[in-house]
């Protein structure tokens, strides 16, 4: 019962995937004193590793899967390892860190050749999951669920078998009909499935009769598509470039029958292999890499940013981790926060002030931004400094930023021409920026400040007075040392938005509590616009939200904020707009912002954003392979539904769902439209989520993908499902049709 589409394939006579396979007992290491003895065993389905545990509970308890590793780091190159890893020589230790919550693993071989078989073993797995195409992971997810229904492991499949099979890839089938089915397999006649009648049940249960429909519809009566017929379906479908020569570039890479490929025709299986790879998701490849101006000031684009970034859980007594700074670089975020307080032994410490979230030190904190700051992307990390230290351990921070970060670190403006212009991510590349209060510019005589350039007008005295006291308070509060490092992230306070008679100052920041910012919003829409498109705004969470929990970041980036500070260690909707957010331009945390946010001359309000402009239609068809909800219970199968939820300005928020499916997860069938009316497109993020309904209770939640319209592919298109944690659910998928309508 070989799997065609098996991960092992080629890896089979591979040394370090071999010793994987029987297994290592490593040391998992906690803490000082934690340090026990675990077996890991690589899976025979190559997608997952079984470990022992003290105590036995469910079986998807006791393993996990390669597509949600993050990282795998050798020697002591995690917190964990580095404070409780002492005892174990480097060589001999690793550390599998994990998307999302779940902890890192911190692990020490007996050897250190086994060590590095690990290391090895994983990282030839890993890149072998990544090169798979989706029909590739749709055979190996099948046929590893095969292998466990074959619960004898004689290789053929009783009926028995074949139902147990059915609920665990979570469809319900009539016995009257599934047994049609497996006796219409069954041509040795014995009440057993083997070998090629397996194969025979496999392509019957996984047809797409709905792909069949549209595939026949284009190729006529000799049921294969000429290149001319594929050029004609792309041309429908509102391809870019739909030439012939494209079409003919499609069935040379995608076309599975070489006799087919050499005549250049694409057969059914060719079409379904071209529709469910990158280049029929829903999502527009050309917008995966970096696409857009990067040459344009800060300010002109959203920036991905963390709020308490060196948590891990709640902002009451979760633990402080520079783990938590490696994962948040890893999605992507540009700009971090460290909350600094006074330490012992003059170093100051990273926590949430006045709670009981563990400390770590902010040099730490330094050294993991420079080892991992730019893993991921090569633009400009912020650095959010919320400061209550002393004069002393301020300029101990100065000294810890210049030596550790060295170059990186940006001391002085870029253009002495214009030291006041904000720089673009592409000047930046590569450099950290301080985000912090700067001391008052040098005084004159009679006490006045001496900013680069005479202001043109008086501002009123009373206000002036006010500025000067602040100004002198300030003096008394922060170091020269650490104040020299704020070259273009000042921080100041936003105090009103009238008019000012002022220039711009383009190097300052205001930070909002997402209170003031909505009522910004709401009382001065358009002049908080044009405000955020001369100058940066960082907007962060109420103090209230004890749980870390999260606000929608829609309404922000609506006015054009750019730095809209997240929870990123808390799941949920909110996270996933912002993933969606900077899904695109190579997720390199930078998307320039619409040109109505730009420009300072704007007129655009999000709270009145005029009549609307373009019709979005979703045609929602089929979904394939949606994961169990409960692996541990056989019957328990789903009833998927699937919400359509419009992000925008107020005026074009909307949600709406199709019906519910009863007791099929496998291969539900909608064919139900949905359609909005939008009056901001520019700004819209489109997010499909599939529950499981519940007539007692709340839904649960399957899935879920999210990205803004403009990068929305028209025509029939695969939706790639994601987990609560961003991860990968493939091979489930939604399969709909989109158009999108300009008036």
């Amino acid at each position: 019962m070989a799997c065609p589409g098996c991960l092992l394939q080629g890896l089979t006579e591979d040394e370090d995937v071999r010793a994987m396979l029987r297994g290592s007992r490593f040391r998992k290491i906690r803490s000082r004193t934690w340090h026990k003895e675990r077996l890991y065993r690589l899976q025979e389905d190559g997608l997952s590793v079984w470990f022992q545990r003290r105590i036995p509970r469910a079986p998807s308890q006791h393993i996990f899967f390669l597509q949600h590793i993050e990282a795998v780091r050798e020697g002591h190159q995690s917190e964990g390892l580095r404070r409780f890893g002492g005892a174990f020589a480097p060589a001999r230790c690793l550390t599998i860190a994990f998307r999302g919550r779940r902890k890192n693993l911190d692990l020490a071989a007996p050897t250190a050749e086994e060590a590095q078989r690990w290391v090895r073993g994983l990282a030839k797995l890993r890149a072998r999951l990544d090169a798979m195409t989706q029909r590739e992971r749709l055979d190996h997810w099948i046929h590893t669920y095969l292998h466990r229904a074959d619960s004898d492991q004689d290789s053929k499949m009783s009926f028995k078998e074949i139902k147990s099979l059915l609920r665990m890839v979570n469809v319900d089938m009539n016995d009257m009909y599934a047994y049609r089915l497996f006796k219409e397999c069954d041509h040795s006649n014995n009440e057993r499935l083997e070998g090629t009648e397996i194969e025979e049940f496999l392509r019957r249960l996984l047809k797409r009769p709905e792909l069949e429909e549209i595939f026949y519809k284009y190729s006529g009566e000799d049921h294969v598509l000429s290149a001319p017929e594929l050029r004609e379906f792309l041309e429908d479908q509102g391809e870019d470039g739909a030439t012939l020569a494209h079409a003919q570039h499609l069935i040379q890479t995608y076309e599975l029958n070489e006799t087919a490929k050499q005549h250049e025709l694409m057969t059914l299986d060719g079409f379904m292999m071209y529709l469910l790879s990158p280049n029929g998701a829903a999502l527009d490849p050309a917008h995966m890499c970096v696409f857009q101006d990067m040459d344009q000031p800060l300010a002109h684009y959203f920036i991905s940013s963390s709020h308490n970034t060196y948590l891990t859980d709640s902002q009451i007594g979760g633990p402080s981790s520079t783990e938590a700074y490696v994962r948040a670089f890893a999605q992507g975020c540009r700009c971090v926060e460290l909350d600094c307080w006074e330490g012992p032994g003059g170093e100051p410490v990273i926590y949430h002030g006045h709670t009981l979230t563990s400390k770590i030190l902010f040099r730490d904190v330094v050294q993991a931004v420079r080892d991992h700051a730019f893993t991921l992307s090569p633009y400009p990390v912020i650095l959010s400094l919320e400061n209550h230290c002393g004069l002393e351990q301020q300029a101990a921070m100065a000294r810890h930023l210049r030596t550790i970060l060295g170059d990186m670190l940006v001391t002085q403006a870029l253009d002495s021409q214009n030291p006041e212009e904000l720089p673009s991510p592409e000047q930046l590349k590569g450099r950290v920026l301080v985000k912090g209060k700067k001391l008052p510019a040098v005084r004159s005589e009679d006490g006045r400040i001496l900013s680069d350039r005479e202001e043109e007008e008086e501002e009123e005295e009373e206000e002036e007075e006010v500025e000067a006291a602040e100004q002198r308070r300030l003096a008394k509060q922060i170091s020269p040392e650490l104040s020299a490092l704020a070259v273009y992230c000042c921080a100041t306070r936003l105090r009103n938005l009238r008019p000012a008679p002022t220039l711009p100052q383009p190097c300052q920041v205001s930070s909002l509590s997402e209170r003031k910012a909505k009522k910004l919003i709401r009382e001065a829409g358009n002049s908080f616009v044009r405000h955020n498109a001369r100058q940066l705004t960082r907007v962060y969470p109420l103090g209230l939200r004890m749980n870390s929990a999260n606000y929608s970041p829609q309404e922000m980036w609506n006015s054009g904020c750019q730095l809209v500070a997240l929870n990123f260690q808390t799941p949920g909707y909110e996270m996933d707009l912002n993933a969606g957010r900077f899904l695109i331009n190579g997720q390199c945390g930078y998307v320039l912002k619409p040109a109505c946010l730009r420009q300072p001359d704007t007129t655009f309000d999000p709270e009145c954003p005029g009549p609307p402009r373009t019709t979005l239609t979703i045609q929602v068809l089929t979904a394939q392979q949606l994961p169990k909800l409960n692996a541990e219970k056989p019957n328990s199968i789903v009833d998927p539904l699937v919400r359509v939820e419009i992000h925008g300005v107020p005026a074009d928020c909307a949600r709406k769902e199709t019906n519910y499916v009863l007791n099929n997860g496998f291969n539900p069938r909608w064919g139900q439209t949905l359609q909005f009316q939008l009056r901001a497109p520019e700004l819209v993020l489109v997010r499909f989520v599939v529950e499981d309904y519940d007539t007692t209770s709340p839904n649960d939640f399957v899935g879920q993908f999210t990205l803004p319209l403009n990068s929305l592919k028209q025509g029939y298109r695969h939706i790639h499902l994601l987990s609560k944690d961003g991860a990968s659910l493939s091979p489930a998928t939604l399969f709909v049709h989109i158009r999108i309508q300009c008036s």
